[in-house]
């Protein structure tokens, strides 16, 4: 597998791996009646500000704009546009939503939004560099 279907795959990854942690916690607070099944809002809005946060760090935002210009690379046969990036772009992310799901710190929301920043650099970047082959 090349680095960039890796990293992509890893996107995917983390992605589910934060969807099924959601999910698994919210089905412990239906089952245990901490919260009926009716009363749960897809934002957690009413739940604590921990599930708030993982709400929002489901990387469902990032995974069709930074996957989809893996996938791009990659079906169009440029992967190595993107290769020397693609690990970079997985950690830049796996390190944002860690950091938001443990903290809201003025430090963490700094960390968190270098962390997209980097993201954000490299999908200009290779966005750039995709369209001028």
């Amino acid at each position: 597998m090349t680095p960039t279907l890796a990293a992509l795959t890893g996107f995917i990854a983390w992605t589910l791996f934060l969807l099924v942690a959601m999910e698994a916690i919210r089905s412990k607070m239906v089952v245990s009646r901490e919260v009926p099944a009716q009363r749960l809002q897809p934002d957690n809005a009413n739940l604590s500000p921990f599930m708030q946060r993982l709400a929002r760090a489901n990387c469902l935002d990032g995974l069709p704009v930074f996957g989809g210009l893996m996938l791009v690379a990659a079906v169009s046969v440029n992967a190595a546009l993107t290769e020397p990036l693609a690990f970079a772009l997985l950690g830049a992310r796996i390190v944002q939503s860690s950091i938001h799901l443990a903290s809201l710190s003025p430090t963490a929301v700094t960390l968190r939004f270098s962390a997209f920043a980097v993201q954000m650099g490299i999908g200009v970047y290779w966005a750039f560099l995709l369209l001028s082959v």
